[in-house]
């Protein structure tokens, strides 16, 4: 009799200049510790969220995907239907290839919910989240939920945001969770940080960066230096990571 060969199951991450990933190197791991050896994890490196639909057309076998920095937002007109808290925040991280379509979630609210809270003191009430992107939103969605008033800051404010020369002691003082959701800093680009007047900050303030690699990013290093608490983005990523599996074998 012949051999009969096991379906090969493929997940991924959708991005641009991703060779970086972390996602792809858990996963990676994950699987071989399961001993899942026809489960394979890419990336998928787009120059333009149009090229999503010739990998969909290519692959029948995906069974879900991550979606990482510029892609969270642009990538919804090309699913089926978005699960609540998703479609609350209005950004996706997390796709799940179903018979019925594609369904959007967002797990980057749980893993950032996950790894803020041992952190949060009382006199954490106000928060300025330093970016505008798709992550950003779902930081916003937690810190709401939590209790945390927050404002933005951004190079191009909307109404109600900050930018970043309107910062000051004043601002600093009253904002005591700064949370960077910007790419600056991230390797190789180590010494790239937001421009905020870090003299004010203090050891009442807690610094939190989205990024992962390096693991003190000039933006923590900067807080540290204040006394400040500092935490990176690498136990997010590892609980939006465990949440993605498990709504892909749900």
């Amino acid at each position: 009799m012949e051999k009969t060969e096991k379906k090969q199951y493929k997940f991924g991450l959708i991005g641009k200049d991703i060779e970086y990933s972390f996602s792809r190197n858990y996963f990676t791991h994950k699987f071989k510790k399961l001993g899942l050896t026809n489960y394979v994890y890419v990336n998928f490196d787009y120059q333009k969220i149009e090229e999503f639909k010739t990998t969909l057309e290519n692959n029948s076998n995906i069974k879900g995907c991550n979606v990482t920095i510029p892609y969270k937002e642009s990538v919804i007109p090309f699913l089926t239907s978005l699960d609540a808290k998703a479609k609350a925040i209005g950004a996706v991280n997390t796709i799940k290839f179903t018979e019925n379509g594609l369904i959007g979630y967002n797990t980057d609210a749980y893993g950032f919910k996950k790894s803020i809270e041992p952190h949060l003191k009382k006199h954490h009430t106000k928060a300025l989240i330093l970016g505008t992107g798709g992550a950003s939103k779902a930081v916003k969605y937690v810190l709401e939920d939590l209790g945390i008033v927050c404002t933005y800051v951004s190079r191009k404010p909307k109404k109600n945001q900050f930018t970043y020369t309107d910062l000051n002691n004043n601002i600093i003082k009253e904002y005591t969770v700064i949370i960077n959701c910007t790419p600056l800093g991230t390797h190789p680009k180590i010494t790239d940080k937001p421009t905020i007047p870090y003299l004010h900050l203090t050891e009442k303030h807690l610094l939190f960066d989205l990024i992962y690699n390096p693991d003190k990013t000039a933006f923590l290093s900067a807080g540290e230096a204040q006394g400040a608490t500092i935490s990176n983005g690498q136990h997010m990523l590892e609980h939006q990571a465990e949440e993605s599996w498990r709504i892909w074998n749900s």
